[in-house]
């Protein structure tokens, strides 16, 4: 390991990758940002209903910027992060569930909207737990597509340092950043290289989802913060770097 561990981070290309690595730093690590999502917006917008559910800032953002209103619907959104940038939007966050997960959302709500009109409003990648969860619950439930995910062209930097033993620490945000980086790893031919790699790294997960794509490629998770967001991400995986 180098004086200053080197961790890899896959957040979007844009100020979430900026922010991921100052923090990194600030923790003592030697960032390698490795973008592993594109955002493509669909311009959609979210449909009107009783409930509406944002699971993501940049949906939050995306709907914000065509110009769309809650106008009087429950507006609920799956994270702090997500709601701080509702109401940066100028916007009043109804519900924040205790577990900022899919699942977590689904306990919230059940119970509350037997016969009511969800309208989830979310990228082409959400859980399937989302909506058959609120479909179980008896409500009545539509998806709309604010954005596409993609993976970068020229991703895999990460992988082939973890291919080559010079990663110390992974922090994986999302099962497509997971799936992304695997994709990548065979591109470049290092497919089992790169995940051998991360078995002599420490590996986080920013949730149990995320960390059961992991598995599912073979990759052992080492870390999962109690919240699911970033900041706790980053400061497990390099407390578990520091720890002897």
């Amino acid at each position: 390991m180098t004086d200053r561990p080197r961790v890899a981070v896959f957040r979007p290309d844009d100020e979430r990758i900026d922010d991921a690595v100052d923090l990194l730093s600030k923790l003592g690590a030697e960032p390698v940002p490795d973008p592993m999502l594109a955002v493509d917006p669909t311009g959609a917008t979210p449909d009107d209903a009783q409930y509406v559910v944002l699971t993501s800032k940049t949906g939050v953002e995306l709907a914000a910027e065509a110009g769309w209103e809650p106008d009087g619907a429950t507006l609920v959104a799956i994270g702090p992060a997500t709601a701080a940038a509702a109401r940066d939007a100028g916007w009043t966050v109804d519900i924040v569930p205790a577990e900022y997960t899919s699942s977590g959302l689904v306990e919230r709500l059940r119970g509350d909207v037997d016969g009511a009109r969800i309208e989830v409003a979310r990228s082409d990648h959400g859980s399937d737990v989302l909506l058959d969860g609120l479909h179980d619950a008896g409500a009545v439930v539509t998806e709309t597509v604010l954005y596409r995910l993609t993976r970068p062209d020229g991703a895999g930097e990460s992988a082939q340092m973890a291919a080559d033993g010079a990663l110390d620490a992974a922090a994986f945000t999302s099962s497509l950043t997971v799936t992304h980086f695997v994709e990548a790893a065979a591109e470049r031919g290092v497919r089992d290289a790169a995940v051998a790699g991360l078995h002599e790294a420490v590996v986080g997960a920013i949730g149990p989802p995320t960390a059961e794509t992991a598995a599912e490629h073979g990759i052992d998770v080492d870390v999962i913060p109690d919240d699911a967001e970033f900041e706790a991400l980053a400061g497990a995986v390099v407390e578990t770097l520091d720890s002897p």
